[in-house]
């Protein structure tokens, strides 16, 4: 285990986001979104280094979402959520371009890229004051997607893995559950057992399009299962997950594994029998001072690595 702060920073440079190459068990690459700029780490997160310094900017531009093509490997590019706008960068983060959303420019809270990216083009931005933007150039141009969405405070995204052909996407916003099944040019409202609830997370089973499998983490009212794409909703975990669920990260082998890790304030919890009972992903782990990203980038098999991200010093790396 590595306790490893990134490069020098302000007092509370909180990580908003992590995210990791694809091929990570052979290139290692990973990257950190937090107030103070981008991080960029090739040695699995051991040794962080500032990723802007080719801006030369005159004060910290802070960097709220992070996502990777999933062709990282061969094409480079990643994707920074900013306060107005998305960074973007086709050589692993060596040099950026600004692209701001329509005025005015509203601050960006989540990413997602589609999973048919290499073809398709199409990323969506989430943002805090003015809902979803969706971009079909590869980050060059963006157009608000909000027809439906009644909340435009999003705080999170999630695509199906079949986007190309179903086009679904999930939105957990203020108030709750928005989805799309048109790839985001119109959207319906989810109904949740919690009602009016902040909706913190959200992930989809990798074999969405035959188990229709969601989960939901909320702010004060725990963890949520659907298994028919958000008609009806099962609460898991009622007993320990009593705190704001920040973070779902499922086996990438789901549901043939039906491991789930969630993250909690200050607390990791990992899921062996698909949330039926629940145990510390490992005992004694330093997260006193609150934990605020998550990244999972080998799976959740015993012995693989994470990525936290935490609230006042850093990452953590755990083995």
């Amino acid at each position: 285990m590595t306790d490893t702060p990134l490069a020098a920073a302000p007092t509370q440079d909180i990580v908003y986001a992590l995210a990791a190459s694809p091929d990570f068990a052979k290139q290692q690459i990973c990257f950190a979104a937090r107030l103070s700029g981008v991080y960029r780490s090739d040695d699995g997160g051991k040794i962080w280094d500032f990723a802007l310094a080719s801006l030369e900017l005159a004060e910290p531009l802070p960097a709220t979402a992070v996502a990777l093509s999933p062709d990282f490997t061969n094409d480079h590019t990643v994707f920074v959520g900013a306060p107005g706008g998305v960074l973007r960068s086709f050589d692993g983060g060596k040099t950026w371009y600004i692209t701001m959303l329509p005025s005015p420019p509203p601050p960006v809270s989540a990413l997602a890229v589609s999973p048919n990216y290499v073809q398709d083009g199409v990323l969506l931005a989430g943002t805090t004051e003015a809902g979803v933007y969706r971009s079909a150039d590869r980050g060059g141009h963006w157009a608000a997607w909000n027809f439906g969405l009644l909340d435009l405070n999003v705080l999170c995204l999630a695509l199906s893995p079949h986007f190309a052909e179903d086009e679904t996407l999930y939105v957990g916003a203020e108030s709750g559950i928005f989805r799309s099944t048109n790839g985001g040019r119109a959207w319906k409202e989810v109904d949740l057992p919690t009602g009016f609830e902040p909706v913190l997370s959200l992930a989809l089973s990798p074999r969405f399009a035959q188990d229709e499998v969601v989960f939901a983490g909320t702010e004060t009212q725990g963890l949520y299962t659907s298994t028919d794409r958000g008609k009806h909703w099962t609460r898991l975990g009622a007993d320990v997950i009593t705190e704001a669920v920040n973070a779902i990260v499922l086996s990438p082998e789901y549901p043939a594994k039906p491991d789930i890790l969630v993250m909690l304030g200050d607390a990791l919890l990992i899921s062996r029998d698909n949330g039926q009972s629940w145990s510390d992903w490992q005992a004694g782990l330093p997260l006193e001072q609150g934990l605020s990203a998550l990244a999972a980038p080998q799976g959740l098999e015993p012995g693989a690595p994470l990525l936290l991200g935490l609230v006042e010093d850093g990452v953590l790396r755990v083995d």
